[in-house]
């Protein structure tokens, strides 16, 4: 059995929810754990499995953890006697929106060689814009709503009602639903205190949502159950994250064959487009059983653990199924060919 690294925390606004999704992994994922928390100051800490638990975070007791570094092969303990490497085999990113899903802690592992279960750099950076996540679905033929992107002072085109969203955001924060003038100003100023951009999409409510997560292993997909989570208006902060940690069974949607085969369709488009090496979860709109991406969460909350019956062996497959990075050999045959050339003198 592997033994698996959890990365989470870190600068960003899903900061806390990453801390509980890691709790959660602790006790789901039935398999040995090492913690590194990564601090909002960008520090990484060894975390003992005993010490997990949110109120060791919040009061700051993680400080007196011993510091990691990041180095070739992975995380080590520094000391007088030199470096001393985890005893991981892979680790996991599970650190949510800004540094785990933007691509930088992609970017690191990468450089420094590490095998990982997570998004890549550039699926990574298209997954956590929602733009560009527009533009993922177009490439890989999956159907989307139709949008506009404003900044601040843009006017808004669509017609009421509509949907803002922070376009770099996940976990719905700073989402508004906006259906006449009076609200829209307030729903701009919300929106705006997390980012720069707002995404803005026809509200429609009779619409059915779906979430499906996967991973692909040995060239064969590993789907989840599908759920049509219960929601209000739309799935909001409190409906996803102050449950998912909760022991409620999830019960598999009740939807025909088409609709399920064109969910799996969907899921399998927007994977192929470079999530390989990662468990993701794609939320999907559905109208006559046709079917329309939401959003991509190529961290998602817990690792959508509770969608699959077995998540331990899905992780431990998907951890036998990593691809390494191609070995490129610098060897400076051109260089010293150069330098012969000239006699030396270059």
């Amino acid at each position: 059995m592997k033994k698996f690294g959890v990365i989470f925390g870190a600068k960003s606004y899903e900061h806390e929810i990453s801390i509980v999704s890691a709790i959660v992994l602790k006790n789901v994922l039935k398999a040995p754990l090492e913690f590194i928390f990564c601090s909002a100051d960008r520090n990484f800490y060894l975390i003992d499995p005993k010490d997990m638990r949110a109120n060791f975070f919040s009061s700051g007791e993680y400080k007196k953890c011993k510091n990691l570094i990041l180095n070739n092969g992975g995380f080590s303990i520094q000391s007088l006697f030199g470096a001393k490497f985890l005893d991981v085999d892979v680790y996991i990113n599970l650190v949510h929106g800004m540094d785990g899903e933007d691509g930088k802690m992609a970017a690191l592992l990468d450089f420094f060689g590490v095998s990982y279960i997570g998004p890549r750099l550039e699926a990574s950076v298209m997954s956590y814009s929602k733009s560009l996540t527009k533009l993922l679905a177009q490439k890989a033929g999956v159907r989307t709503l139709e949008y506009e992107v404003i900044r601040r002072g843009d006017s808004i085109k669509s017609a009421y009602p509509v949907i803002l969203k922070p376009s770099h955001l996940g976990s719905s924060i700073g989402i508004s639903i906006v259906k006449d003038d009076a609200q829209l100003e307030y729903a701009l100023d919300v929106g705006f205190e997390f980012d720069d951009e707002i995404l803005v999409e026809p509200f429609v409510s009779a619409i059915r949502e779906f979430n499906i997560a996967g991973c692909k292993v040995g060239g064969e997909f590993i789907f989840s159950m599908i759920e049509e989570p219960k929601k209000k208006e739309y799935l909001d902060y409190e409906q996803k994250y102050m449950s998912f940690s909760n022991e409620t069974k999830i019960t598999e949607a009740e939807i025909s064959d088409r609709l399920e085969k064109n969910l799996k369709e969907a899921f399998k488009k927007i994977y192929s487009q470079g999530f390989d090496g990662a468990l993701i979860r794609c939320d999907f709109f559905a109208f006559n059983e046709e079917v329309y991406l939401n959003e991509i969460n190529p961290n998602p909350g817990s690792l959508a653990n509770y969608l699959f019956d077995d998540f331990t062996a899905v992780i431990e497959a998907l951890a036998d199924s990593l691809v390494r990075e191609r070995d490129i050999k610098v060897d400076y045959k051109f260089i010293n060919s150069i330098t012969h050339s000239k006699g030396g003198k270059i």
